[in-house]
């Protein structure tokens, strides 16, 4: 780890020299006019009467203050709201988020997601491409993976996604952002209360939290027990979960918190289908996924604890540490038969299967330090995490281990530093700028037992990232904002085993720089005025080196991992949403709309041209129109719109497009509350989510589809 910590030492030097600018003492600007009102003596006007100074404070969401200080794409996502909707999985959750592409295959916690076209990789694997964060520290992995480890958002207070380099301020090096879960606790949340949820494809889900204040102290803990049989043929879901924290919480400067987390989930995966078995039957399971018995089963038990210090005078001070410990058990390859001797005496003979049996374990730590001088609002920090994996590769019998057949010790680790100054250097206008510092490293040991061979690929990555943007207050709750920012991921343990070549040699990290530009804001209603809100934000990215898995020239049909040399990621994301009050208030109808347009494609490139990239569709717009009564009624239509997109880099295999009606309908009372909601009215067969190959054809399996008609319904009571 010695280069690592030689790599981390330039980082930190680099981020270093710009705190040290960034926090520099700048003399104070007087206001002269001030000073001469406040030098005049109202005594030697008769006219003039002293009246005593009137204060007038409020609080403001640390969220959304953090996010107005942002030129670029981040939402806010309040946790109450997922009890208002079935929220199966994280998909769910982050529905009306643009620029995110979120599927299941089955409706269970296996959920592809990407990011601005992060992740667009033939083998849907790793899950990289966007960091997540549990309360403020690093959850995904410190080599970038997130494959088995989802986040339950049914147990979020608050959900904040930073898209591309806006997660600058969580100090993510990836190329879609961060999503960071803040646990709700009993001080912000009810501190007892039951939830019941069921509905279509056998869901049955319990949850109890218990929860008290009591002086400085408080405590939470939930149970959570969901079941499915899922939509499609072999995808049953069994998951357990126990979620706590507990706070001592000494006056209104300083908090510490600890959390624990246990999570047990046995997941069914019925894999792709080819378009003449998704034709013939949707929903079935595909037949290797049945007889192979896939898998993706993952015990998990993290512990965490973060201290936040409020310092006075515009100060913060946050600081905590976690361990994550993960199991995996991932029946995921049937076993591939070859026979030799074509019609000749000897049975077809067993090449390849794969079951990974593997325990991982990730120790992360995170520091931040806001502070105000005058003018400026300065943010620093430090994220740490190591990551250790090891286990083996097994042959997979029908589920069950066959015989070890590699090997697995893999271990990685990342130090990511960052700072960013808030300058409001003029009258409604404020520039950001700073920098991330990271180091990360890599190393892969990989030993085939038959022959004893090591595979070895190891590597160090670093790099500095600046960031510069401006926001511009336009009046009536409106803003413009504008940025330029640089874009780095280095590649996964997985990445590097999975390397093209297959010599040893490493794959080079994936960097670029994007622009943004767009328009927010918020126009306050009433009773007998609309209350309008709206995102608005167009990106262009010009990426090197983009990992992808594209076709191995020794074996066409297998698709390793690559860099590819200029891709360009762009797009224009829109969030927009009212209240439009009828007659004296008492009733009102909530358009909600999400919308992403996507250019993802190569530039360029000698073997794909321009074409596009494959995965995302070329559009998403997700909405929905409520109307509410002030008793807490409220019921409305819901819609997808998903455009066209290709299952392979060719752009030779295309997936339609498909437009989906829903329902919604619920009521909220202070102590109780009860939802409803039909998915996909239609019944309309669509694939969900896919697979990517190099040059797909009509034979290979990539197809899974969506959700069938359902219906779900769900309670939840307040003690």
């Amino acid at each position: 780890m010695s280069s690592l910590f030689r790599a981390a030492l330039r980082a930190s030097c680099l981020s270093a020299a710009v705190v040290a600018v960034l926090c520099f003492p700048l003399p104070a600007v007087a206001d002269a006019p001030a000073e001469a009102e406040a030098d005049a003596d109202p005594a030697a006007d008769p006219q003039m009467t002293t009246l005593e100074a009137v204060r007038v404070s409020g609080t403001r969401d640390p969220n959304e203050a953090e996010r107005a200080l942002v030129p670029g794409g981040v939402s806010l996502l309040d946790g109450e709201a997922f009890y208002q909707r079935p929220v199966n999985n994280m998909s769910d959750a982050l529905r009306y988020v643009p620029g995110l592409w979120t599927e299941s295959g089955t409706g269970g916690d296996a959920v592809y997601f990407s990011s601005r076209g992060s992740n667009l990789d033939a083998t849907g694997y790793d899950g990289n491409g966007m960091k997540l964060f549990q309360d403020g520290l690093p959850v995904t992995t410190a080599d970038g993976n997130n494959h088995n480890r989802a986040l339950d958002p049914a147990a979020a207070r608050h959900v904040v996604v930073a898209r591309g380099a806006n997660a600058l301020t969580y100090g993510a090096s990836t190329l879609g952002g961060a999503v960071d879960f803040t646990s709700p606790t009993a001080r912000n949340s009810p501190g007892s209360q039951a939830f019941l949820a069921a509905g279509s494809h056998g869901l049955r889900n319990a949850r109890v939290t218990l929860g008290g204040v009591s002086g400085d102290f408080d405590g939470m803990v939930t149970l959570d027990a969901k079941e499915r049989d899922g939509y499609r043929v072999h995808s049953r879901q069994d998951r357990g979960a126990l979620y706590a924290n507990a706070g001592w919480q000494q006056g209104d400067g300083f908090d510490l918190r600890v959390f624990a987390t246990w999570i047990d989930s046995d997941e069914e995966l019925a894999g792709p289908l080819t378009r003449a078995q998704f034709d013939a039957d949707p929903y079935q399971a595909q037949p290797s996924a049945v007889s192979g018995n896939y898998q993706l089963n993952v015990r998990t038990t993290r512990l965490a604890a973060k201290g936040t210090w409020h310092a006075g005078d515009g100060r913060r001070f946050e600081f905590g540490v976690s361990r994550d410990d993960q199991h995996l058990y991932h029946p995921i390859v049937d076993k591939v038969m070859v026979d030799f001797d074509g019609p000749g005496p000897q049975p077809p003979t067993e090449v390849f299967s794969l079951l990974k049996d593997t325990d991982q374990r990730t120790t992360a730590a995170m520091a931040r330090y806001n502070a105000r001088f005058g003018d400026h609002d300065v943010l620093a920090g430090i994220n740490l995490a190591w990551t250790r994996e090891w286990g083996g590769q097994y042959r997979n019998d029908g589920g069950r281990r066959n015989g070890l057949s590699t090997r697995v010790d893999n271990r990685s680790g990342s130090v990511e530093l960052f700072v960013v100054d808030r300058w409001k250097f003029a009258p409604g206008w404020t520039l950001v700028y700073g920098g991330q510092g990271v180091a990360t490293s890599r190393d892969v040991r990989n030993t085939a037992v038959a022959s004893g061979e090591l595979r070895n690929p190891k590597a160090d990555y670093a790099s500095f990232n600046p960031r510069l943007g401006v926001i511009r207050a336009l009046g009536n709750g409106a803003e413009a904002y504008a940025s330029l920012g640089r874009l780095y991921e280095a590649p996964t343990t997985f990445e590097l085993e999975d390397d093209v070549r297959g010599d040893g040699s490493t794959l080079d990290a994936m960097h670029g720089n994007v622009v943004e530009a767009g328009l927010r804001g918020t126009i306050a209603g009433d009773a007998s005025r609309p209350h309008w809100k709206w995102d608005v934000s167009a990106y262009y990215a010009r990426v090197h080196d983009e990992i992808l898995s594209v076709d191995d020239p020794d074996a066409p049909g297998t698709s390793l991992s690559s860099n590819v040399d200029r891709t360009i990621h762009a797009g224009v994301e829109v969030l927009a949403g009212a209240i439009l009050p009828l007659g004296a208030g008492a009733h009102s109808i909530e358009p909600l709309v999400s919308a992403s347009w996507n250019a993802f494609s190569f530039d360029g490139d000698p073997d794909y041209g321009d074409n596009t990239l494959p995965g995302a569709p070329r559009y998403v717009v997700r909405g929905e129109v409520m109307y509410r009564h002030d008793s807490g009624f409220y019921a409305g239509p819901t819609f997808d719109l998903v455009g066209r997109r290709h299952a392979d880099f060719s752009n030779t295999y295309e997936v339609g497009a498909h437009q989906l009606l829903g329902l919604r309908v619920g009521v909220e009372r202070e102590r109780w509350s009860l939802f409803g909601e039909v998915r996909n009215l239609r019944d309309e067969a669509y694939v969900g989510q896919l697979a990517v190959r190099d040059r797909a054809g009509a034979g290979d399996a990539l197809l899974q589809a969506g959700e069938t008609r359902s219906l779900y319904v769900g309670m939840r009571l307040r003690f």
